[in-house]
Order: C-alpha cells, then structure tokens, then sequence
C-alpha cells in the first residue's frame, strides 16, 4: 500500500444547529469538545435531527479521499464489535479502503463525533472517543506498517499511555512519516510532545496557521516561515481564504485560496486538503501542484455536507 492512516476510528453524526444551542451548552463555536461520559453525549444528541452518518475520524477522511483518487491505501483504527463497528468498518470497505484492524467485543462503545454545523457553515465537535482512544500497540498490523511508502497520523489520536506507544511503535517501523496536527486543542495540550515530533520525527507536517502559530508560539507569521526554513523538512500551513503554503528547505510556495465559493459545511476541509496533498506527494508531483490538489479537494467538500465527495 502506499499510505496507512492510523487515527481514531469515528462515525460522524452529523446536525444542523443554531448558535444559541452552542452557547446553551458551553461549547465554543469552531472548536473540538472531548466528551468523557457516554450519557452526557447521548443527552446532547437527542432531540437534534441527524442530517448525516458516516465512518469518520480525521485521518480516515484523508485515507478515503486518498482512495477516492485511485490510490492503494489502508487504515487503522480501534473500533468495538458492535453496531457503530460494524457500520464504521463496511463503511471504509465500501470506499475500497482496506481496514487493517480485526474487531472484537470491546468494553467500551465504538467512538463517535458529532459535528455541529451552524448557520455560517462552521462546524463544532463534540467527541466521544468510545474505545478509538484506547488503541494500544497491539492493535498495530505492523506487517502493513512497514510495507507501506508513508504512515499518516492524527495529532487527535496522540494521548499518554497506550496511545502514545502505539504513535511511537507505528513511527520506528515506518519509511515516511506524516502527521497533521488536527486542532489547536491538541497543540496546546500535547505542545512539548507536538513540538519535538515536528522537530525530530515527521517527514510532512499539516497544520492550519492557529496551530502552527501556537505550537512554536510565533509573534507573527514570518516567524513561521522562518521556523519551516529552519526545519528541513515538507511543513504544509492552510490559511483559509489566505490560502495555503508549503515550505520544503529554502523552498516556500503559496497558492491563493479558491474564490467564490458556495460554503456550506467546512467539515473536513483540512483532511481532503491533506488527502489531496498526499495524493501528489505519492505520485511526484511539484509541491504547487501537490498545494493545488489539496485545494481542489477541500474547494469541493466545503461546499457540501459532510466530509466525502
């Protein structure tokens, strides 16, 4: 295969909201919310109407879309043995995926995300990670692993504990390793862990210029640039209607943002950005033609729910 994706392995549920049901919950519009009780995420979905489902997770999106354009690739995820399993799992397969992960009976549920969309297209998560946050080394086909050209991984699954094993295990017997960052969330909880995997362990890094920003808590944004000099290694930067930049040694490219657009979700714009990126990065495109695909690709699903073209 030519990329193996290893995140936590989600379904997406997916609603339409108002921004007084955000603030009536304490939930901060554009922000991810990891949600540690099973009852409290039943109690906030019910009574939303479901607008869609799908087998998600950030880096699993990336792997799809990476399929979608003719590419041999797989993933790994943690899933339980259930109804969610079942369909988190049929769902990849029907996307010819190929799901590298044997499901069991497991204590906790299948992990779920609800993805609430407001009236300006922003998305709010709400995540109950189930037994997606609970994989361990073991779960790990490793034979895969090594046969795969890249691994991708999700800044969202890294944790202390068995995850963090897992990443480790997954990066020592691996070719090329690309991560994205996933939320600013995550950076600025895992920052000195973040930090030395960008510094001394990843091939290709995605961020968005918030999470970049903080994680080597830049004044401004050459001080970015100067860091993606400095570091030798493909930084990829999405910078909304800015646009996107890719910075490879002393090269910096920056493609502008596509224009006129008709925005209706924003769910997985950064993970088909990627896929898109990849996707030219696998097949040896120029780095401005790896940035023009990722932009095609997240142009096309913002303008659309959900995170599949």
């Amino acid at each position: 295969m030519k990329i193996i994706g290893i995140g936590n392995a989600i379904v997406d549920v997916i609603c339409k909201v108002d921004n007084n049901f955000l603030s009536n919950n304490n939930l901060t519009k554009g922000l991810m919310k990891l949600i540690f009780d099973q009852n409290e995420f039943e109690k906030l979905l019910s009574g939303l109407k479901v607008e869609k489902t799908v087998s998600g997770g950030s880096v699993a999106n990336s792997i799809v879309g990476l399929s979608q354009l003719g590419n041999n690739v797989g993933f790994i995820g943690k899933i339980s043995d259930d109804d969610f399993g079942l369909k988190y799992e049929e769902g990849l397969k029907n996307e010819n995926v190929n799901f590298c992960y044997s499901k069991k009976k497991e204590i906790l549920p299948t992990g779920t995300c609800l993805i609430l969309v407001t009236p300006d297209s922003e998305r709010t998560m709400c995540t109950y990670l189930g037994t997606a946050g609970k994989i361990n080394s073991d779960d790990l086909d490793i034979k895969k692993i090594k046969e795969s050209e890249i691994i991708f991984l999700e800044g969202y699954l890294w944790d202390e504990g068995d995850p963090k094993k897992a990443f480790d295990k997954a990066i020592n017997h691996s070719k090329k390793i690309a991560m994205s960052l996933s939320d600013q969330f995550c950076v600025d909880r895992h920052k000195p862990h973040f930090l030395n995997l960008v510094k001394n362990k990843l091939d290709i890094i995605f961020a968005n210029e918030g999470e970049i920003t903080s994680l080597i808590e830049a004044k401004n944004f050459d001080e970015v640039i100067s860091f993606g000099k400095e570091l030798k290694r493909h930084l990829v930067i999405t910078r909304g209607d800015k646009g996107a930049i890719s910075i490879h040694d002393d090269k910096v490219i920056e493609i502008d943002a596509k224009k006129n657009l008709k925005i209706i979700d924003l769910t997985g714009a950064g993970d088909l950005f990627a896929a898109g990126y990849l996707h030219g990065y696998i097949n040896q495109f120029t780095q401005r033609e790896c940035l023009e695909k990722g932009t095609d690709l997240s142009s096309k699903i913002i303008q659309q729910f959900g995170a599949r073209i």
